[in-house]
């Protein structure tokens, strides 16, 4: 266990049994032979918006590249203030180089990969992963301000912006064409009329949390339902989740008589007498709990951690227990390390100025 964070909301690990731990309130630390460091290698707080007590910005993604150890490279996903007239802030997606000895780094010598105004100061997104494929994935919410109230269709169904989306783009080749990222040819809509080439998948409100299952490759995703449901999807090349028309498998907007044709369904859903706010995780593929494995760990931000599982063409939901967990503390992401365990990233409080973060493994 490491405690003693920040409003911790991600991480990261460096293949050598080093971590690395995003915290919202800006700071990337490392955990060096289970201690956390207490010098920061990045430090990101100077580029935010002043954030609040209790804020949705700031500090929420980061993702180690997959040739991490020869290139150094490592991608963030902040918000940043804006000058721009009806937008909260930006949605900035960097690239930074980290140093073999792990000093700080400055924080201005960042490399913009992509940015998004949001209109409101919620519903950010801000997962970050490489899939299989080496590309690099992203979700960014709907644009906030509740209700997707974003033009005659919504950001959801408006594939005419990144909002509301899950992205991917090839920061592979970036450099060669001396370009930010380029658009892999096999994107769903590469090529089509006032779309953008980014998306991968669109109608989802708000993607927290997303990741490859290391068996099936399979990108499973947690989206938060703006006020009745919660929703797990598995995300598929070019698919319509539905939002705003949809929440879940019920209307949302019209509250009756939406279309569902061409949207694809959760996997599972749940109504807030059982969550209010879903927190996504992984697909087991570890050795040490091998009743979990197969199964697709995740959370919910009032408390109870859940599992499905496929049986035949139905997934079936559970709840998960377990030992020498502290209680009132709030579920905020996971972690997966190389070889398949899973680690519980909490806060014991909501502010953020609160010191209570802190990691946990799930073992036997």
């Amino acid at each position: 266990m490491v405690n003693g964070l920040q409003s911790p909301v991600d991480m990261a690990f460096l293949g050598n049994g080093d971590m690395l731990i995003a915290e919202q309130s800006g700071k990337v630390r490392l955990v060096r032979n289970g201690k956390l460091q207490a010098q920061p290698v990045l430090d990101l707080s100077s580029k935010f918006n002043k954030l609040l007590p209790v804020d949705v910005r700031g500090l929420l993604g980061i993702a180690l590249h997959p040739k991490f150890n020869s290139n150094r490279k490592i991608y963030v996903f902040y918000t940043a203030p804006t000058s721009l007239d009806k937008i909260d802030h930006t949605n900035i997606i960097a690239e930074y180089v980290l140093p073999k000895d792990m000093s700080q780094l400055d924080a201005n010598n960042g490399k913009v990969i992509l940015t998004t105004d949001q209109p409101g100061q919620g519903d950010n997104g801000g997962c970050l992963r490489f899939g299989p494929d080496g590309y690099l994935y992203l979700a960014i919410g709907d644009g906030g301000g509740g209700g997707d109230r974003h033009g005659p269709v919504g950001n959801g169904q408006n594939l005419n912006t990144l909002l509301s989306k899950i992205l991917r783009i090839d920061v592979n080749t970036a450099a060669t064409m001396n370009v930010a990222y380029s658009i892999p040819k096999d994107n769903p809509f590469v090529g089509k009329a006032d779309v953008k080439p980014e998306i991968w998948a669109y109608g989802l409100r708000n993607a927290w949390r997303f990741s490859f299952d290391k068996a099936t490759k399979q990108l499973f995703t947690a989206d938060v339902g703006e006020g009745l449901y919660e929703e797990v999807d598995i995300v598929e090349k070019g698919g319509n989740y539905g939002w705003r028309m949809i929440e879940g498998n019920h209307c949302f907007n019209p509250k009756e008589g939406c279309d569902f044709n061409g949207t694809i369904k959760p996997i599972t859903e749940y109504d807030h007498k059982s969550g209010i706010s879903i927190i996504g995780g992984y697909v087991y593929n570890g050795k040490q709990l091998p009743t979990l494995k197969g199964k697709y760990l995740f959370a919910d931000w009032a408390g109870p951690l859940y599992y499905i599982q496929k049986t035949g063409a139905e997934w079936h939901r559970g709840k998960v227990t377990l030992r020498n967990y502290p209680e009132n503390i709030k579920v905020i992401a996971f972690g997966e390390d190389p070889s398949g365990e899973l680690y519980v990233i909490a806060n014991g409080g909501t502010l953020m100025a609160d010191v209570k973060g802190a990691i946990y493994k799930v073992t036997n």
